[in-house]
């Protein structure tokens, strides 16, 4: 007689980057995947689509029943502090809670590494730099971490996340190039980027490794860094962004922007455009993967993704 598929519960499994987990999840063979979600997707096998809401913690109830790992991807990443705490952190600790009481041994949770803030970094350890969280949404994510460690599941701190569904990355770029039509500060910033793809495989890995896989916070990026102006030069080689000729300092770029408001606040572009790197090494040989050989070898593939989205917005 066959041996029952191990059940992963996924949450978050219709977002950017739980799509991506849910696509590694179900080519694990001997994997069944419950995944939670407010609208359930498309069937497919495999998967067994549950109704779930973190802003509802009736609908979280038994939906860790007889599950070997839970992976949480499911967040609120808005400016509404009160859905901030209510979806991150009351919702996530119900759905932690509801795992803890179903035996759930292997939890994978997903934060970001927005929980340093604004001061910029180069090549910093876990925690080397105090986090300081700035907005609501990561405030709030941080504050989601602490139970996760207290039950002994891993976090994820991920960088700038790329590829086909990117919703906030290239877009914000897209209008930070639109108002402030340069290489920023030189373009010497160093920024931790993964793909998409990448990070679903770590994911993957860490949910369904025969043997547990040590917990704590990682941060999960490709290992080596980009600067701000190869980012933004392979995204023009691509036909994605245009080419930028010029060069200007910091304090003009700021100037620039303020000048001529948008969407992307002077925040969010101290993000894209500062020292933003986290060394990524460690969990690369914890889970034995091999990323691939530069942080941008799968933009081509997203490509004619993001020239489509950007044509629309």
């Amino acid at each position: 007689m066959s041996e029952s598929p191990r059940v992963i519960v996924l949450a978050g499994a219709t977002g950017f980057i739980g799509s991506a987990a849910l696509d590694a999840l179900t080519r694990r063979p001997g994997v069944r995947v419950r995944a939670l979600a407010r609208t359930p997707g498309a069937a497919r096998e495999g998967v067994e689509w549950v109704p779930a809401d973190l802003g509802d913690p009736g609908s979280l109830r038994g939906v860790c029943e007889g599950a070997a790992s839970l992976v949480n991807l499911a967040s609120y990443i808005g400016r509404d502090e009160e859905r901030c705490h209510t979806v991150n952190v009351r919702g996530g600790a119900a759905l932690l809670a509801e795992a803890v009481r179903a035996g759930v041994r292997r939890i994978v949770h997903l934060s970001t590494a927005a929980v340093y803030g604004n001061l910029p970094h180069r090549g910093i350890e876990v925690d080397e730099v105090a986090p300081d969280p700035v907005s609501a949404a990561s405030r709030s994510r941080l504050a989601a971490e602490a139970p996760v460690l207290a039950a002994g599941g891993t976090v994820l701190r991920p960088g700038l996340v790329l590829g086909a569904g990117d919703r906030w990355v290239v877009p914000a770029l897209a209008e930070l190039i639109d108002r402030v039509p340069a290489s920023w500060d030189g373009g010497r910033a160093l920024l931790s980027v993964v793909d998409v793809g990448e990070l679903a495989r770590l994911i993957d890995t860490l949910a369904t490794a025969p043997a547990p896989l040590r917990g704590g916070i990682h941060h999960a990026s490709h290992p080596a860094p980009v600067t701000s102006a190869g980012l933004l030069a392979a995204l023009a080689a691509e036909g994605i962004l245009p080419e930028v000729r010029e060069e200007w300092p910091w304090d003009r770029c700021v100037e620039q922007l303020r000048e001529r408001p948008g969407r992307v606040t002077e925040r969010q572009f101290s993000l894209l455009s500062r020292d933003y790197h986290q060394r990524a090494d460690p969990i690369w040989r914890l889970t034995g993967l091999r990323p691939t050989p530069t942080p941008l070898a799968l933009l081509p593939s997203a490509a004619p993704w993001y020239r489509a989205h950007l044509a629309r917005v």
